[in-house]
């Protein structure tokens, strides 16, 4: 197996590409999330591209815009697009005898992936904990308040654990810290702009589509609550859509377990693609 450096044009901008080589006809493109470069947290994804491309299948990742070792500025996931397509366009070109691409993403990757999936060439598209919290304060250095969805679900698992009701007891759980919460865990959830935007992307897509979830991560618990509302009621009954869910509480998949498992559900999805 070999790696390489391939960089390519975007919008009169350079972007940086990795390969990892596989000789077969399908393959993956690895979207970055958040502000991630290529190689990912901690260089996950570098190692999962490595994992996957022994199997045979190519892999591509990318900087987008702005980030790591690419030219131009980061205007953010929302205008990605044109990113994610000269990617694809570049993979295509490094590795003719690719007939199909999956592309997968995690967090703002996989909600980008899901806006922009009828518009880019893929033939599948995985989309792990998808991102659709708001960010209603762009000037704040404060972390955005997690929905009351996730809230709940995290003071239903406090419950749940013995420990819990003895920090109370012995006054180790900060009483004012807890009547904050339990008041925005009561609150009505409502979808967010992102959250329809999403969905809408979702209803466009007519590829094969897997979600995976990490079902106690806060942005995958934010993400159910949007799938499980009645608006997301259409996006629920297309048949190329699919959800696995694994339980974790790893947003990145980064403990042996769900590294495991992220791996083995992108091999079965590229052998079906």
């Amino acid at each position: 197996m070999t790696r390489s450096f391939h960089p390519f044009e975007c919008e009169e901008q350079t972007l940086a590409g990795t390969l990892d080589e596989g000789s077969l006809t399908t393959g993956l493109i690895i979207v970055s999330g958040g502000n991630e470069i290529r190689s990912g947290a901690h260089a996950g994804m570098a190692r999962l591209a490595q994992k996957i491309a022994k199997k045979g299948y190519p892999v591509f990742r990318y900087d987008r815009r702005g980030i790591g070792d690419s030219s131009g500025t980061n205007r953010g996931f929302l205008e990605t697009q044109d990113d994610i397509s000269s990617a694809i366009e570049q993979f295509h070109k490094i590795n003719p005898q690719i007939e199909k691409v999956v592309a997968f993403g995690n967090c703002d990757a996989a909600s980008a992936l899901a806006i922009f999936g009828s518009n880019i060439a893929v033939d599948m598209v995985i989309l792990a904990n998808p991102w659709v919290i708001e960010e209603t304060d762009n000037t704040s250095e404060a972390p955005t308040a997690p929905p009351p969805s996730a809230i709940r679900s995290r003071y239903w698992e406090r419950i749940k654990n013995p420990t819990s009701i003895i920090d109370l007891i012995t006054g180790k759980i900060d009483l004012r810290k807890l009547a904050s919460g339990l008041k925005q865990a009561t609150q009505k959830q409502e979808n967010t702009a992102l959250s329809i935007l999403l969905r809408d992307g979702l209803i466009r897509l007519g590829v094969p589509t897997r979600i995976l979830l990490a079902n106690r991560d806060t942005t995958a618990r934010a993400f159910l609550a949007a799938w499980s509302s009645k608006d997301f009621a259409a996006a629920r009954v297309k048949p190329n859509i699919t959800t696995k869910t694994l339980d974790s509480a790893s947003h990145s998949f980064a403990d042996d377990n769900s590294k495991l498992w992220l791996e083995n559900q992108l091999l079965e999805a590229l052998e079906n693609a």
